[in-house]
């Protein structure tokens, strides 16, 4: 099942029919890059968090990778256009942002660049400028609260908040603004319910098995019947922005992939919160081959209903501080009695705090540290998991692991 490999061996080249995720590792948050089995492309979050705070450069978070000659959407978009498949326009089909924190959209600060549309460059603004992006989605501004509102802005928790929320989001509307009429770029909100807001763009007729269903998003969750849904939130009610985070599925074929932000599931008192997002979506996403682990696997996340209701073959978290992941965390993804079988995790990076303070029970990931590939074969029957270095540019194959068999 697993294979080590000599720093030698490049990753073998998409080809049609392949469905490749690339959890990407700049150490500054959260991004995916997804190709679809006929070359339509996805990014997944765009996390850039600011190099002003003490807690970005201090040890408790990761390291920027592979260095500091670019900037991490630089890195972003360096490590797109070396997988990107060949003889293919230069763009993004899709681009997803979970939700508006910085370290999965970004985070205006005084060093920020500004680019030609007069907004400032960071997180999936800087990579929509490096390379074209054709639809962004994201959970919208106006539901629970209208984010675009002043008496909204005004609020305490946002003049307050030390990462500039609602100050990194007026950049953003000025980016979407310049990029829709430079570029055509098309902003929507997440349509929970369908599986017809991100599609196949070239051959979709050769691929009938591969879909995108949209889960859930500002606490709207899917019923699982036709497009409709249910809300947890009353309108002009806040629980923060994890909470609203966008959640996906993909499936091709057998294979089953799940991805959801920040979501969390359990609540301030360590116990399981049966109302919180997590354990509403748990039982529509249903049992996966591959699952992210919601918030970095953060403590307050992967309660024991949600853990068993997916009960995924493999876990990957993306990460960047030594709190991820929780130590309860890992006990319960990694529990049979909570769901049985084998199930492989693999991490972006695992910080020195971590390793001090969990020890020993680390050794249950298969990786603890790179960029994370999961390839699907033959109408998704089959993946595999590969393991490439972060700290160079030219991204080898540190290990190997599968096949495994969808289920």
């Amino acid at each position: 099942m697993i294979g080590v490999v000599g720093r030698t061996q490049k990753l073998p080249d998409w080809q049609r029919g392949f469905l490749d995720i690339h959890h990407i590792n700049t150490g500054r948050g959260d991004a995916t890059f997804m190709i679809f089995p006929d070359g339509t492309t996805l990014l997944v979050d765009a996390g850039d968090m600011s190099e002003t705070h003490p807690r970005t450069t201090s040890r408790r978070n990761a390291k920027m990778v592979p260095n500091r000659s670019k900037t991490a959407p630089g890195w972003i978009v360096d490590y797109i256009d070396q997988f990107l498949p060949k003889n293919q326009d230069r763009r993004l089909d899709y681009a997803l942002i979970t939700h508006y924190h910085d370290d999965h959209f970004g985070e205006i600060d005084s060093l920020r660049k500004i680019a030609p549309g007069g907004y400032q460059l960071t997180g999936i603004m800087e990579v929509g400028t490096l390379i074209p992006i054709k639809k962004l989605i994201d959970r919208g501004f106006d539901y629970p609260i209208d984010l675009t509102a002043e008496k909204v802005q005004s609020q305490k928790r946002f003049t307050a908040d030390a990462y500039g929320m609602v100050a990194t989001l007026k950049e953003y509307w000025k980016f979407i603004d310049y990029q829709s009429k430079k570029n055509g770029l098309e902003n929507e909100a997440l349509h929970v319910g369908s599986n017809s807001q991100i599609t196949l763009r070239n051959t979709p007729q050769d691929y009938p098995g591969f879909s995108v269903q949209n889960i859930a998003s500002n606490g709207n969750i899917w019923t699982g019947f036709d497009s409709s849904f249910y809300p947890l939130f009353k309108r002009g009610e806040y629980p923060g922005e994890n909470s609203l985070s966008n959640v996906i599925r993909i499936d091709y074929g057998k294979f089953n992939y799940y991805t959801g932000g920040d979501i969390s599931g359990i609540n301030s008192f360590g116990q399981t919160n049966i109302n919180d997002v997590e354990s509403h979506v748990g039982p529509i996403i249903g049992p996966v081959d591959v699952a992210t682990l919601n918030h970095h696997g953060n403590r307050d996340s992967q309660n024991p209903y949600f853990v068993r209701t997916i009960r995924p073959r493999v876990w990957i978290q993306q990460n960047w501080t030594a709190d991820h992941p929780g130590e309860e965390v890992l006990r319960r993804i990694t529990s049979k009695k909570l769901y049985p079988g084998d199930r492989d995790i693999f991490s972006t990076v695992m910080l020195q705090g971590a390793k001090d303070v969990i020890g020993g029970r680390l050794d249950q990931y298969k990786s603890q540290n790179g960029h994370i590939v999961v390839r699907a074969y033959n109408n998704g029957d089959t993946y595999k998991v590969f393991v490439l270095e972060d700290t160079s540019e030219e991204r080898k194959i540190l290990s190997e692991h599968g096949p495994y068999t969808a289920r």
